[in-house]
């Protein structure tokens, strides 16, 4: 009897003790290689008291690029997707679309045509569509959209097309003490309405493009209305000054996947103590898109050629994840 109860004993030790293990292992999603290693070293070191490289809290700071980043951006970006859907919406009340570009094109289908014109043709599309409202009603209508619309290619909801290894980064720096901020060169005012929901980033974490704002009150209730008029570009060298001028401190870590976001990379890893940026690099072609210096979206060219010397982390997809999107809830 003595026997069985310390072999019964034995196996609850062992089966509580793999449960825990199975718990605490981070980033399940990620495959155990340096890759892994390097994240998990940084966030360790600089959480521990008494580690040489212990960050306050305070200083805990990472932010993350959005598109490409935190979620897909093949074939365009899915601002631009969803800045189509609403000028094809809008057209019955703009009969001169039908022969005015870019918004004829956009309403052919021919969206390689409308966006031909670089960044005029999508600052006028932009101004088009996201200007005029108030800041309410642009917030559902972003909601709408995003609760509805579907990926052109998958035919998947646009927020399972997130990459689950970075939502388990995001979760993990947070259950260490980490601040997760976004900073992408997208509409401040399109992501807010969803990022909380799906990234668990409250919207004051979230910095981004904007147009220009004004304070109205019209028949006694007051509002802020969006105005045709560009404010600001958070992307490239934009993006250290966002921060500057909404965190007002300089991050310790710093996620991107383009030459647009080399500068926040720069930026965050020149400042004092333990500091690393990350770059993830698109190279499966099967699970996802495979593309960098060639590709007309997420560009990576700059940033591949000196992540070595500035000791900068390349993330290799097909490499290092294990799996790459949300299941399928279709």
């Amino acid at each position: 009897m003595k026997t069985a109860y310390l072999i019964l004993l034995s196996f609850l030790v062992q089966t509580v003790c793999s449960f825990s293990s199975a718990v605490a292992e981070p980033l399940p999603s990620w495959n155990s290689n340096k890759t892994k290693r390097t994240l998990v070293e940084f966030v360790e070191s600089t959480t521990t008291p008494g580690s040489k490289k212990f960050l306050e809290p305070s200083d805990r700071i990472a932010v993350f690029d959005n598109d490409g980043t935190l979620w897909a951006e093949q074939p365009v970006y899915f601002q631009a997707l969803f800045i189509f859907d609403r000028i094809k919406q809008l057209a019955p009340k703009h009969p001169e679309w039908k022969t005015e570009e870019p918004f004829a094109s956009v309403l052919r289908d021919d969206y390689k045509s409308a966006l031909a014109g670089g960044k005029e043709s999508l600052l006028k599309m932009t101004m088009a569509t996201h200007a005029g409202l108030t800041t309410e009603d642009f917030h559902g209508i972003v909601k709408q959209w995003i609760d509805s619309a579907k990926h052109p290619k998958t035919s998947r909801p646009y927020t399972e097309m997130i990459y689950k290894p970075m939502l388990e980064l995001l979760e993990y720096l947070r259950d260490n003490g980490f601040k997760t901020f976004i900073v992408s060169g997208g509409g401040i005012e399109f992501m807010r309405p969803w990022v909380e929901k799906v990234y668990g980033i409250p919207p004051e974490q979230v910095i981004g493009s904007s147009i220009e704002t004004k304070y109205e009150v019209k028949n006694g209730t007051p509002s802020l209305v969006r105005l045709a008029e560009l404010n600001f570009i958070d992307d490239k060298a934009g993006k250290p000054v966002g921060i500057n001028q909404h965190i007002g401190r300089r991050p310790v870590l710093a996620f991107g996947n383009s030459d647009g976001d080399f500068e926040m990379l720069e930026w965050t890893t020149a400042g004092k103590g333990p500091r690393l940026g990350v770059l993830i690099h698109h190279t499966d072609s099967k699970r996802e898109w495979a593309y960098d210096r060639k590709s007309h979206i997420g560009k990576l060219e700059r940033g591949l050629d000196e992540a070595k010397t500035r000791n900068w982390l390349i993330v290799d997809m097909k490499r290092d994840w294990e799996e790459v999107f949300l299941p399928d809830n279709g």
